[in-house]
């Protein structure tokens, strides 16, 4: 799902259009998603993690790295208020300070390494939650986000498949996160989230996502 704009004359869209400029050239708003989806699952599939830095820096070079073949602004937190549905995102002016403080509270928690399954899953669902309220990017926080979450459960020694959901489901999980219900998004990272197994070691879902 893509996000709506929140202001009349969008200078990040072409003009009367709320189709966002893009270094290909695309008008159509279809188009221009199929196009991120291609893009951004190849980029993806090429992903090497860095797991030394679990921060807001990290996150802006995710969304770098797998936006940079469509946006000039790639990898930079969005300069206009946003919102989807009744949902209204972090005023653009506060992204900065509210994602340093949301990943300073993450590092006091050591990033949740060493917690029992239910209680990471219990932190990630509320850090996953708190992090898509601020929405730091125009375009592709669900990607970038899944990306960096499934990182920190890796560094975590967990592993998480995007695929195990339906992405209605985890569209409406979110949005009761928003509203302060956090149930629905734990109880499908119950499902899943699982050990990384000792013999095989963790496989890469980079490019993996809800699916329709």
């Amino acid at each position: 799902m893509r996000d709506k704009y929140g202001v009349t004359h969008d200078p990040d869209c072409y003009p009367h259009s709320s189709v966002l400029i893009n270094k290909l050239g695309i008008t159509d708003d279809e188009q221009l998603a199929l196009a991120e989806r291609d893009f951004t699952r190849v980029r993806a599939e090429h992903f090497e993690p860095d797991f030394s830095q679990l921060n807001f820096e990290y996150l802006l070079q995710i969304h770098h790295i797998l936006f940079q073949d469509l946006y000039s602004w790639a990898g930079q937190a969005r300069h206009v208020d946003i919102t989807k549905g009744e949902t209204r995102f972090c005023h653009f002016m506060n992204i900065e300070r509210e994602a340093l403080r949301l990943f300073n509270e993450l590092e006091k928690e050591n990033h949740l390494v060493g917690l029992s399954l239910s209680a990471f899953i219990e932190r990630i669902a509320h850090y996953y939650c708190e992090l898509n309220v601020v929405h730091p990017f125009r375009e592709g926080n669900g990607r970038v986000q899944r990306i960096f979450f499934e990182i920190l459960a890796i560094n975590a020694g967990y592993e998480i498949c995007w695929e195990g959901i339906t992405l209605t489901d985890w569209v409406d999980a979110n949005i009761a996160g928003y509203f302060g219900d956090l149930a629905p998004l734990i109880r499908l990272f119950q499902q899943i989230t699982a050990p990384i197994n000792c013999n095989t070691g963790y496989r890469e879902h980079w490019s993996d996502s809800p699916h329709e």
